[in-house]
C-alpha cells in the first residue's frame, strides 16, 4: 500500500450530506453540504497545532490566549481548512460507492468560499462508470484463427525485416508498383491550404492514409512518374477530422514528384545478425521470428475473440458516452492500441497504419473500447481478478524493449514520463479477464491468413485542428539532426539535450 492510499484510509469520514444529480449515464451531478459543525471542528485542529507555534506580538511562542490567535489566524488558515474539507469530503463520497469515479471532479476550487457561519456547500460535475447489469459472459462461441507456421512463413517474415533495413538508392527510370517517390504534398480545398509536407517518401501502394482520411488507386495514379511530375487527386476526410470545418468534405491533394527511388536489400549477414539483436546464427534469428509469428497470431487470436465478446456483451450497452469523454479517452485508446501492437512484435510500419485506422474511426473506436472496457471491469471486480503485479509490468516491458530492439529500462522510464503505466495497467488486468473469459468460452478453429501489404500509412493530418499548437516540423528535425552532423565532425559523441530522433524510446 502506498503513502497516499494509507492516508486516505486513515482518514474519517465527514458526516456530511451528498445530494447525486443522474445527467447522464456517465455523468453525475454532486450537491455536497458539510454542516457547521463539522467546519468548526477542522478549524479546532488547525487552532490547537497553531497553539504550539503561532507567533504574538507580546507573547511567547506557545503562550497567547486561544482567542486572540483565533482572532489573528482564522483567515490565514481558512484555505488549509477548505482544503482539507473538499478532499475529506471526496473520500467520503467515494467510500459510500454510490457511482465510481472514471475522472477527477469538475471543481472549480477558487472559487469555493468558506461562510463565516452555517454550512459548507460545494456542487461538482463528475464521470462515472455506467449503471448496468452484467450480461452473461460464459459459455460465449468464439471463432479463433489458427496456423501452424511453415518455413515459407518465416522466410517471408525474413524478408519483410530484411526489406525494413534496405537502402534506398535513386533511379532515373520511372517509378513503378512498390519503388518509393519522394515528393511534396499539398492540401487544398480552393486556394486554401490545409496543410503541407516537403521531402516525404512514400511507397506506391493502393491505399495511402492519414490521420483523417485515405486515397485510394495511389499505384494507378504514380506508377510511370518522373522527378518534376505534378499528380492531383482528392481526399475525402473522415468526420473525426481534427479541423471540424472540413469533416466529411473532399479536399484536392497535389503531389510534386522530387525523386523517385528504389529498395536494396542486404543479405543476411553475420554483421546484419547482431545489429538485428545480437543473434549468434540463423538458425537463432529464425527462431526468433518463429516466436514473434506466435505472439502475432495470438494478438490475432486476442483481436478476433475481444471483437466477438464486445459484439455479444455490449450488445444492450446503449449508454450515452459524453463527448468530452469520448475526445479525451479517444488519445488514450490510441496509445493503448500502440503499446499492444508494439509488444505483439508489429513493425513501426503496420503500427502506423492501424494508428491511421484508429484516428480515422477514433468516435466509434473510442465507444467501441470504453464499453468493453467498462464491462471487461465489471468481470474483474465480480470475479476477483487479481491486479497487475511488478512481475506482469516487467514482462509486459521486457517483450516491447525486445520487439524495439531497446534495453527494458528505457521503455519504462519511456512509460512512466508519458504517464502510460496506468494504461498498461488496464491492458493487463483486461487480457486477465479476456483469458479467463476464453476458459469459460466455446470455440471454433479458423484458418489464419497473412493480410496483404497494400497499404501505406503517412503520420500526418490532412486537416488538422487550426487551434492546435504547431508541431516540429520534417524541416525543424533536419535542421537539427544537420546541427547534430556539424557538431559530431568536430566531437563524435555530441548530443542535443532533448533532441533525438533515433528512436520512441530516446
Amino acid at each position: 500500500m502506498t503513502n497516499t492510499e494509507e492516508n486516505i484510509e486513515n482518514v474519517e469520514d465527514l458526516n456530511l450530506t451528498a445530494d447525486v444529480q443522474k445527467i447522464s449515464s456517465c455523468e453525475r451531478r454532486v450537491k455536497v453540504t458539510v454542516p457547521q459543525s463539522e467546519v468548526e471542528s477542522y478549524f479546532q485542529k488547525e487552532f490547537v497545532e497553531l497553539e504550539k507555534t503561532a507567533y504574538v506580538p507580546g507573547f511567547r511562542v506557545g503562550k497567547a490566549p486561544r482567542k486572540l490567535i483565533e482572532k489573528r489566524f482564522k483567515k490565514d488558515i481558512s484555505d488549509q481548512v477548505k482544503h482539507a474539507l473538499v478532499m475529506n469530503a471526496l473520500t467520503t463520497i467515494n467510500r459510500k460507492g454510490d457511482f465510481t469515479p472514471i475522472s477527477e471532479p469538475d471543481l472549480q476550487y477558487d472559487s469555493l468560499v468558506l461562510p463565516d457561519e452555517g454550512p459548507f456547500v460545494f456542487e461538482f460535475n463528475i464521470e462515472v462508470r455506467p449503471e448496468f447489469d452484467l450480461p452473461e459472459w460464459k459459455g460465449l462461441k468464439i471463432e479463433k484463427p489458427v496456423r501452424d507456421f511453415s518455413p515459407a512463413d518465416i522466410d517471408a517474415a525474413i524478408k519483410q525485416i530484411l526489406a525494413n533495413h534496405g537502402e534506398l538508392e535513386y533511379k532515373t527510370e520511372p517509378a513503378e508498383p512498390d519503388d518509393y517517390i519522394e515528393t511534396k504534398l499539398t492540401f487544398k480545398a480552393g486556394e486554401q491550404i490545409l496543410s503541407s509536407i516537403d521531402h516525404e517518401t512514400i511507397r506506391i501502394r493502393p491505399i495511402l492514409s492519414f490521420h483523417d482520411g485515405i486515397i485510394n488507386e495511389v499505384d494507378t495514379l504514380l506508377t510511370g512518374v518522373k522527378p518534376g511530375d505534378v499528380k492531383t487527386t482528392q481526399i475525402t476526410l473522415t468526420e473525426d477530422a481534427a479541423n471540424p470545418e472540413f469533416r466529411g468534405k473532399t479536399v484536392d491533394v497535389v503531389f510534386e514528384i522530387q525523386a523517385v527511388k528504389t529498395l536494396v536489400v542486404p543479405v543476411l549477414s553475420e554483421a546484419l545478425l547482431e545489429r538485428l539483436g545480437g543473434y549468434q546464427s540463423e538458425a537463432d534469428f529464425r527462431d526468433a521470428i518463429l516466436d514473434t509469428l506466435q505472439r502475432q497470431l495470438e494478438h490475432e487470436q486476442q483481436i478476433r475473440a475481444r471483437q466477438q465478446i464486445t459484439e455479444a456483451l455490449t450488445i444492450n450497452a446503449n449508454w450515452d458516452l459524453p463527448p468530452d469523454l469520448l475526445k479525451r479517452q479517444s488519445e488514450r485508446e490510441f496509445r493503448r492500441k500502440t503499446m499492444e501492437l508494439q509488444r505483439s512484435g508489429f513493425n513501426q510500419e503496420q503500427i502506423q497504419a492501424y494508428s491511421n485506422y484508429l484516428r480515422q474511426n477514433s468516435t466509434a473506436e473510442t465507444a467501441r473500447a470504453l464499453k468493453e472496457h467498462f464491462i471487461l471491469e465489471k468481470i474483474a471486480e465480480i470475479e476477483n481478478i487479481e491486479e497487475a503485479t511488478e512481475e506482469d509490468f516487467d514482462s509486459e516491458i521486457r517483450l516491447i524493449a525486445a520487439q524495439n530492439n531497446v534495453l527494458p529500462r528505457r521503455v519504462r522510464a519511456h512509460i512512466e514520463k508519458t504517464g502510460e503505466m496506468d494504461i498498461l495497467r488496464n491492458q493487463i488486468v483486461e487480457r486477465k479477464v479476456i483469458n479467463l473469459i476464453f476458459q469459460h468460452a466455446a470455440f471454433t478453429e479458423v484458418p489464419f491468413n497473412f493480410g496483404t501489404q497494400n497499404e501505406e500509412a503517412v503520420d500526418w493530418a490532412v486537416a488538422p485542428d487550426p487551434n492546435a499548437i504547431a508541431e516540429v516540423t520534417t524541416e525543424d528535425l533536419k535542421a537539427v539532426n544537420k546541427e547534430i552532423d556539424a557538431k559530431k565532425k568536430i566531437d563524435p559523441n555530441v548530443k542535443i539535450k532533448g533532441c533525438n530522433f533515433d528512436s520512441t524510446y530516446d
